[in-house]
């Protein structure tokens, strides 16, 4: 389907736990609630650090969709992530900037993890990624991309020097079977597009 990838010489060294004064992204916090008949509980999470003031959500995911004589593809991406130790099947997506709209992180964002130029059209509500375990969150953009134009033609990302990603497509259509293909091959794969791709079959299965 595309070309094998350089990142598996990614690889986990060593893991350990954080001290709380070297943790530049994230820090764990312990809170208390009263449960529905007043008991009073607590309850650990992780909170992102990197959340513009007065802004609601940390980022952005982005849905992109070429449009081909052969039918649209999904813009995807492949990037190695620490945490899991695996290479991850995902959607662009970063991190908001200060005054920033979800719709200008979208176009920003793709422009500069797959070197497509996009417009922004329609945008989620917002998700929580894992609400029992942090309170990262996000909004879902979609992106019309037009392949007609010229700096659509030869698409050139531009990665910070600690980015390494990997784009390609997979026919919207056969999303939901791609992705298990690529489970298989031992891929990781993102809520999000997992997700997207159980819509699309509860559509087709529906008839929505």
């Amino acid at each position: 389907m595309f070309p094998p990838s350089t990142l598996t010489k990614s690889k986990q060294i060593s893991t350990g736990p954080l001290d709380p004064a070297e943790a530049q992204w994230t820090r764990l916090v312990k809170t208390t609630y009263s449960d529905p008949l007043g008991t009073e509980r607590t309850w650990e999470f992780a909170e992102r650090q990197t959340r513009p003031a007065g802004c609601e959500i940390d980022g952005v995911g982005v849905i992109a969709i070429l449009k081909k004589l052969t039918g649209p593809e999904l813009l995807l991406q492949r990037q190695y992530r620490p945490p899991i130790d695996k290479i991850v099947i995902e959607v662009p997506a970063g991190l908001i900037d200060p005054n920033e709209t979800p719709e200008q992180c979208a176009v920003r964002e793709l422009k500069e993890e797959t070197g497509f130029v996009g417009v922004a059209e329609k945008t989620s509500s917002i998700m929580y990624n894992d609400p029992g375990f942090c309170n990262t969150n996000l909004k879902m953009v979609h992106v019309r991309v037009d392949m007609s134009l010229p700096e659509n033609q030869n698409p050139q990302p531009e990665l910070e020097e600690n980015e390494f990603i990997e784009c390609f497509t997979v026919p919207l259509s056969s999303l939901f079977e791609e992705i298990r293909k690529l489970e298989k091959e031992g891929y990781a794969i993102d809520s999000h597009v997992a997700t997207l791709a159980e819509g699309i079959e509860l559509a087709k299965k529906w008839n929505l």
